[in-house]
């Protein structure tokens, strides 16, 4: 679930389309792109909204795996108005734009990747040094192909109540193999098409995709991604971790994602 984006789709978009972000402005810009042509090994798929703030050091850390895999970066933005797309271009990106919602997004940013390994990333998340070491590990052992692997989840705050989040998440994880999607997640295109890929619902679609992937093929890697914890901050840290229990609980009952995201507000 990590943190929903809103519902409605994107002004101009049809509902799971995707199109490049300059042609959705009549061509006035064109689609950013790193110039090495060989094949990618790893595709990171980034949906964004208003992520500018975020954006850039997300992307950095990602950086350090360039040197063992060639990588490709997308961002799949959802209709931003501040300066997410020009952050995006100014870090020589591929950008598109597709229908507000993460669970769209992200399929349309794994439809347009290359790469046989993708990894779903959140805009607000940041991953550790070295966590390109034990993500190489993982993709190159040919035992790995039909699993997927998540980070260990942290906040940004040094508080204590953040860290009491930071275990809760992390047994959710653990025992009901059901990391949220601010923890990352790895696997092959080989296994993402086996599963349909993610669903064009909006909430509750990394919850979706790890159910059908199953939590005897979930792996944690020995590296953490540390999330904003701007929402903890706004919201409470009893509050929101409490909201979306009731949420997560709600959906088990059958509550469809629709109806759960106009409670998520």
């Amino acid at each position: 679930m990590g943190e929903a984006f809103a519902v409605a789709g994107g002004q101009g978009a049809v509902e799971g389309s995707v199109v490049p972000f300059g042609a959705a402005l009549g061509g006035a810009r064109e689609i950013a792109t790193h110039k090495d042509t060989s094949p990618p090994e790893l595709s990171v798929v980034i949906p964004t909204l208003n992520a500018a703030t975020t954006l850039r050091e997300t992307v950095q850390a990602i950086d350090e795996i360039r040197d063992v895999l060639r990588v490709e970066v997308i961002v799949v933005d959802g209709g931003s108005n501040d300066d997410t797309v020009d952050v995006a271009e100014t870090l020589g990106l591929k950008v598109m734009r597709a229908a507000r919602g993460r669970g769209s997004q992200l399929s349309a940013g794994a439809r347009e990747a290359r790469a046989p390994w993708l990894l779903f990333l959140h805009a607000d998340t940041t991953l550790e040094p070295f966590w390109s070491t034990t993500v190489t590990s993982f993709i190159r052992n040919k035992a790995n192909v039909l699993k997927a692997a998540h980070f260990t989840f942290a906040l940004d705050d040094a508080s204590s109540a953040a860290r009491r989040v930071e275990v809760l998440a992390n047994w959710r994880a653990r025992r009901l193999g059901l990391p949220y999607g601010d923890q990352g997640l790895l696997m092959s295109r080989k296994l993402y098409h086996s599963l349909v890929g993610f669903l064009d619902i909006p909430l509750m679609e990394d919850v979706d995709m790890v159910r059908r992937i199953g939590r005897d093929k979930l792996v944690e890697l020995p590296a953490t991604a540390t999330t904003s914890s701007v929402r903890y901050r706004r919201d409470g840290y009893w509050r929101r971790p409490i909201r979306n229990l009731c949420l997560l609980g709600l959906y088990f009952l059958g509550v469809s994602p629709k109806r759960l995201a106009r409670l998520y507000g």
